[in-house]
């Protein structure tokens, strides 16, 4: 069997959704809404368990109409993404932009299977109130699409209290990096980040039109000069 392009994409797409998925399930079962471990004894790398209703890095939006609205964009947005990657392989984009796109798009499914589905299969996570249980009798603690995404990944590089003597801010204290996140939403960053950086050329030449495809190729080339 050859491996074709898509097949190669996909893989990449689901060892992220497994490893996503695995470590956020480890998370909500093995630990209590808050709790902390440090990674291999380091001071500045935990393993610290939250949840947010809302975007990459804890941001939200208010209330459940901005959380319906937030998973209905996600699918929305997953959708155009699969759309868009298929173009780009029919026009005949390189590896390293695929790659990209790729990783954007399995962060983006795996907040949404959060979001989509944790809320019916899993019991509510309270602050230090026990752990969650998979498949409880009683039901979820959300409806469809209403779930919280799970966050574990901190990393506060820095910890410190700013000097007293320091105009506005002085005896404030101060984290980088202060977010936390999940495999998914690396993914996303590593995927955008990787495309600014190493695929510029991306954003500044043609993407090569194929016999069988020139439509393809000019729609997408159309879209890149926007």
């Amino acid at each position: 069997m050859k491996f074709t392009k898509e097949h190669k994409l996909f893989i990449i797409v689901l060892i992220i959704l497994v490893i996503d998925q695995a470590s956020k399930i480890w998370v909500k079962t093995h630990m209590q809404y808050g709790d902390q471990i440090s990674i291999f004894g380091m001071d500045w790398a935990f393993i610290h368990f939250v949840e947010n209703n809302g975007m990459a890095f804890g941001i939200t939006l208010g209330g459940k109409a901005g959380k319906l609205f937030l998973s209905l964009f996600r699918i929305g947005a997953v959708g155009f993404l699969i759309y868009y990657i298929r173009k780009l392989i029919q026009a005949g984009a390189s590896t390293g932009v695929l790659v990209c796109f790729a990783l954007i798009l399995a962060g983006a499914i795996g907040n949404i299977l959060d979001s989509a589905f944790y809320g019916l299969i899993f019991s509510e996570s309270s602050y230090h109130g026990g752990l969650a249980e998979l498949f409880p009798e009683g039901g979820g603690y959300a409806t469809l699409l209403h779930g919280k995404v799970v966050d574990m990944l901190y990393f506060p590089m820095i910890d410190t209290y700013l000097p007293e003597w320091l105009p506005y801010w002085g005896g404030d204290r101060f984290q980088f990096f202060k977010p936390v996140f999940n495999v998914a939403d690396s993914s996303i960053s590593i995927g955008i980040i990787s495309l600014l950086i190493f695929q510029r050329q991306f954003f500044k030449t043609p993407v090569p039109q194929t016999e069988e495809q020139p439509q393809v190729a000019a729609a997408i080339n159309s879209v890149e000069e926007e």
